[in-house]
């Protein structure tokens, strides 16, 4: 498919004919639907797009692949994709258009084509859809993204998910148009991705997890298929290992990377800051050197995080260098760093982002040497943080972060000195010391996700809490026809 500065037109056609159209049930108007995250500008219009919703799937029409999947689950419609010249928007933005003639998204990109499809499910899915079929209000929605990153980390590290997980997070995900998947794929408790030139780094380090549990990991062919998949919703992968701290799990399984050439026994507890690589030993960047080179030949986006955090046993020269050199070895590999803030104090190379958790200081260092920011502040955005104190699982280090808390902030203000134009984007890490199936990620992540999704989409103009609570509401209600086990959270009640 052709990209910019191409015009995608996706046209949801009405199958019926005109005068065999019934009349509407009782619908909102288009602009008062619960949509999350809440688009730039919203305008309803006379009238209403119905379809009989009898179609088969194989009637479908032209659409991409990725556009079909994400509306599998409403009722059929025919839908059809055609390429024009013209339209130049914003990265990721989108026209919806509503019609008793049919529907139509248009963008300048295929992830305006997303983006809009993204919405249109929630449209549908707010709609009525009766035995008579489905009827949407008419009215036009122009949208465009705050940031171009939007993410959510997932620790697989200390506690070990499969691919079918995987899956199943891309899918809640990507409805509230989380464009990056951040996966933490190393760190004391261990090594999740296979590395093809040092193989122990699986056969011995990914054995474990917290609890002392098997853990496992994934094959580069299991890794391509998570980043196929989410490529397909509009999300890229961001992979980290964490150096140079939160490496026993490497330390476990070769011994030449420790200082004194003694492999240290596996560790399934959940105490950091005790581990580091040694920054003086020339196979350490021979080690660093083979899986940023195997991981980034399998990574197609452009961002490889390194971590970086919590080094608290490394010597601050060793420190220093040892970040200094991973850098410039993803720089070599074609790939852009990320690290937590703490990366700032060995220096950032051109182009290289500091994550935002716990060290204004060092973001403001990162800032002043002309390195974006993306915003992950752990007492804000921490999803392992517990709701309240009787949260069945969850921490509570950083704080108790209510769904009113994760909504009650702005990026732009919550350090003095960075701004808008600093921001690459705001991230959600749920850490792995409490989660251990797919429904504990459920309770931690939603509703959560869906304010920090309007925190990284909608522009603080917007947003406003009592309307996000009047559409949070019904999301609950649809995350739980799904199989999401979303929490309850209070301050519905």
């Amino acid at each position: 498919m052709r990209l910019l500065p191409l015009l995608l037109l996706a046209s949801l056609l009405c199958t019926c004919d005109r005068a065999d159209v019934p009349p509407a049930p009782a619908m909102a108007p288009l602009e008062d639907l619960p949509l999350i995250p809440l688009p730039v500008e919203m305008t309803s219009a006379e009238g209403y797009y119905y379809s009989d919703g009898d179609l088969a799937p194989e009637e479908l029409g032209d659409a991409p692949d990725n556009v079909r999947e994400l509306l599998a689950d409403g009722p059929d419609v025919r839908l059809d994709v055609t390429v024009q010249e013209g339209l130049s928007l914003k990265k990721g933005a989108y026209l919806l258009n509503v019609t008793a003639e049919g529907v139509t998204i248009s963008a300048g990109d295929e992830a305006g084509v997303l983006n809009g499809a993204k919405t249109l499910k929630q449209v549908i899915a707010f709609s009525p859809n009766t035995e008579r079929g489905l009827f949407l209000p008419a009215g036009t929605i122009v949208d465009e993204p705050r940031y171009a990153y939007r993410g959510y980390m997932l620790d697989v590290a200390r506690t070990f998910f499969g691919v079918d997980t995987i899956k199943q997070v891309i899918g809640r995900i990507a409805d509230y148009k989380i464009n990056h998947l951040h996966l933490h794929l190393s760190d004391d408790q261990g090594w999740r991705i296979e590395i093809k030139s040092w193989p122990r780094l699986t056969e011995i380090g990914g054995l474990t997890e917290v609890d002392g549990t098997y853990g496992g990991f994934y094959t580069q062919e299991d890794y391509g298929e998570i980043v196929d998949y989410a490529a397909s919703r509009g999300i890229t992968v961001v992979p980290e290992i964490d150096v140079p701290g939160h490496t026993n799990a490497a330390l476990s399984a070769y011994a030449e990377l420790n200082a004194d050439g003694v492999a240290r026994e596996p560790y399934t507890g959940t105490d950091v800051g005790f581990s580091t690589l040694d920054a003086n030993k020339e196979v350490t960047y021979r080690f660093l050197g083979d899986v940023v080179r195997e991981i980034s030949a399998i990574t197609p986006g452009p961002y490889f995080h390194l971590g970086g955090d919590e080094s608290s046993v490394t010597p601050h020269e060793d420190y220093v260098k040892l970040v200094r050199r991973m850098q410039d070895t993803i720089v070599a590999y074609g790939k852009t760093p990320i690290g937590w803030d703490e990366m700032a104090v060995a220096g950032m190379v051109p182009g290289a982002v500091a994550q935002l958790w716990n060290h204004t200081e060092y973001a403001l260092r990162a800032q002043k040497n002309g390195n974006q920011v993306l915003m992950s502040p752990a007492n804000k955005a921490y999803l392992d943080m517990q709701y309240d104190s009787l949260s069945r699982i969850g921490l509570h280090w950083a704080a108790f972060i209510e769904v009113d808390q994760a909504y009650g902030w702005d990026p732009a203000t919550l350090t003095e000195g960075i701004s808008d134009s600093d921001i690459l984007g705001v991230e959600s890490p749920l850490w792995g010391e409490t989660i251990r199936n797919l429904e504990d990620i459920d309770y931690l992540t939603f509703p959560r996700l869906t304010a920090y999704a309007e925190l990284g989409w909608t522009p603080q103009r917007r947003r406003n809490y009592a309307d996000y609570l009047r559409r949070l509401a019904p999301h609950q209600t649809w995350l739980k026809s799904r199989g999401i086990a979303t929490y309850d959270t209070k301050v519905l009640k």
